[in-house]
């Protein structure tokens, strides 16, 4: 809006408190909403607008129909506040499971970023299928994956005493199996042995990996919190 008396005006005339669509995660005043770009398609439009001001190679603006928008909020009395956004295409060929990712300024460096990447795979855990980010990630979206990654994976083996192949880790984490790889050659943990990739660690190491990456450790999703019910298959064939 180009003077203040025109946002003035606005904020006398709208009731909209939230964002359009659905609300599936509430845990204390946090809330998601989901948005289907199709049904709410200035809204996603403006919010993409809203995401290249921060983000050099953001490229989608007005082509938003193929896509789910969820939306991160803190709730107090005067309405939602947007933290951040992440979107996901309806029908992934590839197993895409975020196509873009944004935390707000105000926002930023406090965990929010690793808690929208936790969300998209609570939800490919609700598809009953493995999820990867839209590739080439940017230079930051490989770390704060990395990130990602790194503390999930660490807890699995932790937990399980490395006893594990790397298809079990990617069924109870909804990892793709290449990222899981990358991230464990990445930290030493894995060897390859006779045409096939083998964990090999020991409870000190998961240990002395854990103490490095501790200080790192970010916000979690509860899945208790989430009621979502993925789109039918029949929906998103048409995208």
């Amino acid at each position: 809006m180009k003077k203040k008396k025109t946002l003035l005006r606005h904020k006398l005339k709208c009731e909209l408190r939230h964002p359009p669509g659905n609300e599936i995660y509430r845990q204390g005043n946090i809330s998601m909403f989901e948005v289907d770009g199709k049904k709410n398609k200035i809204y996603c439009q403006n919010l993409c607008l809203l995401a290249k001001l921060f983000l050099d190679h953001k490229t989608l603006y007005y082509d938003v129909e193929p896509f789910l928008f969820y939306i991160l909020t803190e709730v107090d009395t005067r309405g939602c506040h947007i933290v951040g956004y992440f979107s996901k295409e309806k029908n992934s060929p590839d197993d895409y499971n975020l196509a873009c990712l944004l935390t707000l300024p105000p926002y930023q460096r406090k965990g929010w970023g690793k808690f929208l990447i936790s969300f998209s795979y609570e939800l490919s855990k609700k598809e009953n299928k493995v999820g990867t980010p839209e590739k080439p990630l940017s230079d930051l979206g490989l770390l704060s994956f990395r990130s990602y990654w790194t503390e999930v994976l660490l807890e699995v083996l932790q937990k399980h005493r490395g006893n594990l192949s790397i298809k079990d880790i990617s069924a109870m984490t909804a990892i793709k199996t290449e990222d899981i790889i990358a991230t464990l050659q990445s930290l030493g943990l894995i060897k390859y042995w006779k045409g096939q990739h083998i964990i090999s660690v020991t409870p000190k190491v998961i240990e002395e990996h854990l103490k490095a990456n501790k200080a790192g450790k970010g916000r979690r999703v509860d899945a208790k919190m989430l009621h979502w019910t993925p789109m039918p298959e029949s929906e998103r064939m048409k995208y």
